[in-house]
């Protein structure tokens, strides 16, 4: 009994206090120790070091992780477990394209915020192509945003072997201007092994998808408008009836309460108007049942050995994904080859390739355009049975005249998911070589070659009388995008008594390579056949370069004396194409330190075993797009005519330079069982390069000049704790916890006090910078309210307009969190984590629209009033001044449509804070007997959940919502979202 209350330590206010001082004075047991202040992290340039050694924060997420729960993008595996950094994705599809974001934003370009992926010392372009149409295109006549994915969630999660996270400048600062956001830094899988034998490892995955959180709709109320027969009764008719003039033609739901009536309604059958009135009855699966449940199948196949001399390792992956959405998904396969040899005692050649292919015949669009499932879920109706719409084609019109009864701009969803297609078939490559000679123990030199290769081919497909493509349509898009990177590094070693000495110098070339093909076919000769050769009208655009190239020098010297204070010093200076001659050359210095404080104030004990500060400074520059400085002409959609861009180019542009300053105490108590540390920092952003209005008369609507300055702030935790830690039993927690605040301190002068709109989605919602405010807030149009605080109206009964546009509230969170727990007993592990944020906010276009057309619960206030009439609550302002109680009556049709109108953000945005039970696994692995009689060494079986449950009091989908916007991903705006998949699988793990 006492040797078993030695192994246990319970919470305190802090985290963790022995239940027995025993346990301080019991130095054979050896369970209840965890070795981690002395962990090896991969920094900048691919430089292994330990973490102590930093004065910055490097976090690690190992591969478990990642072979936890199998997601379509690895980036998913690191939601809520990472203090500061941020997983957006625009919720449009299987493919998932994210954006990761470390410790805010701090450019007033909205896609400039963004961390660098860098895999295996490589980094990766990041250059993201969208289809060229905005996310709100309702009756434009133009097309819509398909998310193809990122190039970096090709990736194979069952390749990573860890994944680090530098989250500021300083730590990320050697890779140049795109290390101004952070670095995730992956590492892949390379074969090492202690016991030199050939192991080979099977992983095989099944999951199933449904969607997570519905809206609220009501299905009280039926389609109508509110209409009265002669008998002054409510009532509905498809087409006009012997009942009244046709109310079929509305999108709205203020028709009659389904109370078992009979009207005429629509027949399949006659593609018309019943012959007999027919029972007036809800469907309440009339959207839901268009969503089936989604798989998806992984199987890895991996082979790795090694010696003292040769590691290598090979592994092939394929996914098939059919999503939810019928007829969408994806296929993908995955090659990676590691090979690392010592060719002898000086020299070392590591070479890793990987080869990725995603194949899809249609992937979902996205957006609030009549062609999307997110417009028609909007318009869907009440008493509209789903399976109306499943012929797709009228009689005897195949491929001519599709079946949308109720409206020819609401798409039929069965026409938009079996022949609005959007393919892809994508080839990404990305590789290295390696090779470092020593010239003896103390110097050393790498060379170091990387490639990312993308070829990428889609077809967009849109059949006849579509509502945007009466005629058809048909669009190719042939995109290579080309990054090589080369790096010499020079490395001197040495140690003198007490100090250790490593200075390292080197230079990188980057060249970059993107070409765009673009073929578009508007109006079909031939229902049906998608060839170009097909083409009423055949739009060719010459294909556009847009290549760059960065040469770059570096140095790094560290220093440690006597393994109680670390120096890091490094310096880089760049020479980037984009820039003019005078200022293409941009120098930036970092310098970090650490102290191992319980080291040099002798505080380690049993109790308190570590405890460290570190501090960092640094300044890095930050480029921009290729062409910016002089003016030249774009093709337009006229064939064998140019255009000038209305942008005016400024050929003086100088780089943008961020500063960035933070502080930090890494604390380690009970033999390393609770680690706990804190990190205070500050980001300045000075010199953005943004785009201002120009004079009409100059010929241009905009202008790029240098301009304004940025600050964030922020605080970030993180706890690690073993409770209890025993032969048979552990159990692991960890949470974070992380704010940041930005604050604009100047902006161009040209601007006055006035507001610079950094961006805008749907011509409602305009994200505005002003001075002393933060980037992310959130302008647009509000309701009126008297000094008392209630609603104004005006003598017409509706809400009384603003003239101007006023402060909605900030599209980012106050802060985030997530706390994960893994428990272990004998053969059984069980982990579950959580995560979430409080504040911030999101516009809904689609809640805006459902309200208007009376679809969700909260426009049943007023229904019972047999009138079809509502008073709003509030007042009405009197010609003195003075308020009284607004008495006007309006219909409910008229209400709603006003008070939850688009250009009301208002009404339409909501909190966007969540709780979300991100993941949850239970494993089981097999006794070693019954694995060593099957010729195995392991073998285990786990049954895992993503996004399990949600706490929100968004009315929406998903409060972690984003627009997809072309090819940016723009949080705080719910433009036409895709639900949100609950993913429930089970997964098998051998190795032979």
């Amino acid at each position: 009994m006492r040797k078993r209350t030695q192994q246990i330590i319970f919470l305190t206010t802090l985290g963790f206090v022995g239940i027995s001082p025993l346990q301080a004075q019991s130095k054979k047991a050896k369970l209840d120790t965890v070795k981690s202040i002395d962990e090896v992290v991969v920094t900048a340039l691919g430089i292994k070091r330990q973490d102590k050694s930093l004065g910055y924060v490097a976090e690690k997420v190992t591969s478990e992780e990642f072979e936890k729960t199998q997601n379509n993008n690895w980036a998913q595996a690191l939601e809520g477990k990472v203090s500061g950094l941020k997983i957006q994705t625009a919720g449009a599809g299987p493919l998932g394209s994210a954006k990761i974001t470390l410790r805010g934003s701090i450019s007033m370009n909205l896609d400039n915020n963004e961390a660098l992926i860098v895999v295996d010392g490589v980094p990766l372009g990041g250059t993201n192509t969208g289809t060229g149409n905005a996310a709100y295109g309702a009756g434009t006549g133009g097309d819509l945003p398909v998310d193809y994915g990122n190039n970096f969630n090709s990736i194979n999660p069952d390749d990573i072997e860890s994944v680090t996270v530098l989250k500021g400048a300083t730590a990320s600062a050697l890779y140049g201007s795109r290390g101004a956001n952070g670095a995730i830094m992956i590492t892949t899988k390379s074969g090492k092994s202690k016991s030199g034998k050939i192991r080979v490892t099977f992983n095989s995955s099944t999951s199933f998808d449904t969607v997570l959180k519905w809206p609220d709709w009501q299905y009280e109320y039926g389609q109508g408008t509110l209409t009265k027969n002669t008998a002054g009764q409510f009532y509905y008719s498809y087409g006009a009836s012997p009942d009244g003039v046709s109310t079929g033609g509305t999108s709205s739901a203020f028709g009659p309460k389904f109370d078992g009536q009979y009207y005429f309604q629509y027949d399949p059958s006659v593609e018309g108007q019943s012959l007999t009135r027919q029972l007036w009855r809800p469907y309440k699966n009339n959207v839901k049942d268009f969503w089936g449940v989604g798989t998806t199948f992984s199987n890895t196949i991996g082979i790795e050995s090694s010696n003292d001399k040769t590691s290598f390792r090979t592994s092939l992956s394929y996914v098939k994904n059919n999503w939810m959405m019928p007829n969408t998904g994806f296929d993908r396969f995955n090659y990676a080859l590691s090979f690392d040899h010592k060719l002898s005692s000086k020299l070392r050649i590591v070479t890793k390739f990987a080869y990725n292919y995603t194949k899809s015949d249609n992937l979902p669009a996205t957006g609030y355009n009549n062609q999307s499932i997110s417009y028609f879920m909007i318009f869907q109706n009440p008493n509209v049975d789903l399976a109306w719409y499943k012929p797709i084609w009228k009689k005897d019109k195949y491929q001519i005249d599709q079946i949308h009864p109720f409206s020819s701009y609401i798409d039929n969803p069965y026409l938009i998911a079996y022949q609005m297609l959007n393919g892809v078939d994508k080839k990404f490559i990305t590789g290295n070589l390696t090779a470092t000679y020593s010239f003896n123990k103390n110097f050393d030199v790498m060379l170091r070659s990387g490639i990312e290769i993308t070829n990428e081919e889609r077809t967009t497909k849109r059949p006849y009388s579509s509502a945007n493509y009466l005629q058809g349509y048909y669009r190719e898009q042939y995109i290579k995008n080309s990054e090589y990177n080369t790096d010499v590094l020079f490395t001197f070693k040495n140690n003198y008594g007490k100090i250790n000495v490593s200075a390292s110098a080197g230079g990188n070339i980057r060249a970059n390579e993107y070409v765009l093909n673009d073929y578009r076919a508007t109006g079909l000769k031939v229902p049906g056949v998608y060839q170009l050769t097909n083409a009423i009208s055949l739009l060719s655009k010459i294909a556009q370069p847009k290549d760059k190239e960065t040469n770059s020098l570096y140095g790094l010297a560290t220093f440690n004396y006597d393994n109680l204070w670390f120096v890091d010093v490094t310096a880089r200076n760049d020479w980037s194409s984009t820039l003019p001659k005078e200022n293409r050359s941009y120098f930036y210095p970092s310098v970090s330190t650490s102290f191992i404080l319980s080291d040099i104030l002798k505080f380690k004990s049993n109790k308190f075993n570590f405890w460290k500060l570190r501090a960092s400074w640094s300044q890095v520059g930050n480029d921009t797009d290729p062409y910016s400085l002089v003016q030249f002409y774009n093709t337009s959609d006229f064939t064998g005519s140019a255009e000038i861009f209305s942008n005016y180019q400024n050929p003086n542009l100088r780089p943008e330079m961020n500063s960035n300053i933070e502080a930090g105490m890494d604390f380690s108590f009970f033999k390393n069982r609770l680690t706990y540390n804190v990190t205070v920092y500050q980001n300045n952003t000075k010199d953005q390069i943004i785009d201002v209005p120009s004079l009409i008369e100059t010929g241009y609507t905009t202008r790029t000049i240098n301009s304004g300055e940025v600050r964030n702030r922020g605080v970030e935790m993180t706890l690690n704790a073993y409770p209890v830690k025993n032969k048979n039993f552990s159990w692991n927690v960890s949470a974070n916890w992380s704010l940041n605040r930005n604050k604009i301190l100047s902006l161009p002068q040209e601007f006055k006090g006035e507001p610079y709109t950094m961006g805008s989605v749907g011509g409602v919602v305009f994200f505005n910078a002003i001075v002393g405010g933060s980037l992310g807030d959130m302008y647009g149009y509000k309701l009126q309210y008297a000094p008392d605080g209630q609603v104004i109206y005006g003598s017409d009964g509706l809400t009384a307009k603003s003239t101007q546009i006023e402060y909605i509230g900030n599209a980012y969170a106050k802060w985030r969190g997530g706390l994960q727990n893994t428990f272990k007993y004998k053969n059984f592990s069980l982990s579950f984590s959580f995560d979430g944020q409080y504040g911030g906010l999101v516009y809904s276009q689609s809640h805006h629209k459902m309200s208007e057309q009376g679809k969700l619960t909260n426009t049943l206030m007023g229904r019972d009033n047999p009138s079809g009439t509502i008073i709003g609550q509030g007042v009405v302002q009197n010609s003195d001044g003075s308020f009284s109680p607004n008495t006007k009556a309006v219909t409910l049709s008229s209400y709603y449509a006003d008070y939850y109108r688009r250009a009301n953000i208002e009404t339409n945005s909501f909190d966007s804070s969540y709780l979300k039970l991100r993941e949850a696994n239970i494993t089981y692995f097999f006794p070693k007997q019954v694995v060593q009689s099957l010729k195995m060494s392991d073998l285990s079986v786990s049954l895992f959940g993503r996004n399990l449950w949600m706490w929100t009091k968004f009315p929406l989908f998903d409060p972690e919502a984003a627009t997809l916007n072309d090819s940016s991903i723009t949080p705080g705006i719910e433009m036409g979202q895709l639900p949100t998949a609950r993913t429930v699988g089970i997964q098998l793990n051998a190795k032979f």
